[in-house]
């Protein structure tokens, strides 16, 4: 969720956004006994120094170095095995999905001080890759009956992502109801999640959304809608969820829903609410440790390992056509007029039947 600096970047572009074309490996980097020791030495320093929940920090750094020394690791001969394997054990022993360990040599080089300003280049590399995924939108378009859909897969810090999220929401902003799509969305920036959310509630209509503590400064900041948005959004929402949308995506979908603003239908999402952000190890690798939590102002709690669920449960290939039937099924409900009434149970039968613009859904691939 939280990514205040470049291996956060990396990680949000390279987990959420699965590659159009397969690229070739580069050869494998070998790591010796020596390395690892070193590595995981520095990882277990950097657990108990920043993540979250200090007495887990403790369990997971005594664990990790336990393992090293019995030689657990001594299979992991290359780079990217071993920094898979670091992030296993740290995500099964720690139960936070959040953690990932990387082979990022680039990384070291750059300012550890997560609130250091960027550089020009830094910046302006940020803003190509987020444009290069689309400011996190897949898609957006007008489904049968005048239902508005948009797929957001990632959310890019809103100072670079808001004024595509608006434009896109002009698209919309004619259609009689919105399915927004985040079953694939793996994350993103909180204030990103905030500025998409302030389309959907009316000028004036302040809302607190969320509260993320960080335990690096020991602070909270609250996440509120922006009222600078010019886009106003007041019509039905379904959301549309799977057991593959995480942290910011799980987020926007939990928010929403406890403003009962929107309706989800889908899957249990993957349970993420710990926010974080890298931190350089040694010998090129890298660590993404959560140092947050999420604070929800409504239920005073979050969606950790428990995920977000949904109001309509259906597996999530069958998510779209289920809220667009219901979408349907709604304004022909209020409808007066016959005729039309006759037209949207046709096209409610051909959406229920998976012929009327309803895609196959297809997860991700790892």
């Amino acid at each position: 969720m939280k990514t205040r600096n470049q291996l956060a970047l990396a990680l949000l572009i390279a987990l959420v956004q699965a590659p159009a074309l397969a690229q070739e490996k580069p050869a494998p980097v070998v790591v010796d006994a020596a390395t690892q020791h070193a590595v995981v030495a520095e990882l277990a320093r950097q657990l108990q120094s920043n993540y979250v929940f200090p007495d887990v920090a403790m369990k997971l750094a005594k664990s990790l170095r336990a393992k090293d020394a019995a030689g657990g690791y001594a299979k992991a001969t290359d780079a990217e095995t071993f920094a898979k394997a670091l992030g296993d054990d740290l995500r099964k022993v720690g139960a936070d999905l959040h953690f990932q360990v990387a082979y990022e040599p680039g990384f070291g080089q750059r300012p550890q001080d997560s609130h250091a300003q960027p550089s020009h280049e830094d910046v302006e590399r940020m803003r190509s890759d987020i444009a290069s995924h689309g400011y996190g939108i897949d898609s957006v378009r007008r489904l049968t009956g005048n239902v508005g859909y948009m797929e957001v897969r990632a959310f890019p810090p809103a100072e670079y992502g808001s004024d595509a999220v608006t434009a896109a929401m002009k698209l919309l902003s004619g259609t009689d109801a919105l399915i927004l799509d985040l079953r694939r969305n793996g994350g993103g920036e909180p204030d990103g999640v905030a500025y998409l959310l302030s389309h959907f509630f009316a000028e004036g209509d302040s809302r607190h959304l969320n509260d993320i503590y960080s335990r690096t400064d020991n602070t909270t900041r609250q996440y509120w809608t922006n009222p600078a948005v010019t886009v106003r959004y007041g019509k039905p929402i379904y959301v549309l969820t799977s057991k593959r949308t995480f942290s910011g995506g799980e987020e926007a979908a939990y928010d929403l829903q406890t403003q009962k603003r929107a309706t989800l239908v889908g899957e249990v999402t993957g349970g993420g609410a710990n926010p974080g952000e890298g931190y350089s190890l040694t010998h090129g690798f890298a660590a993404f440790i959560p140092n947050g939590r999420s604070i929800n102002p409504v239920t005073k709690t979050n969606w950790e390992h428990v995920g977000v669920k949904p109001d309509i449960a259906v597996p999530a290939a069958d998510a779209q056509k289920t809220a667009h039937a219901a979408i349907l099924k709604t304004l022909m409900a209020a409808s007066t007029n016959a005729d039309e009434k006759a037209e949207m149970q046709e096209l409610i039968a051909m959406v229920e039947s998976g012929v009327a613009e309803v895609p196959n859904y297809a997860p991700p691939r790892r």
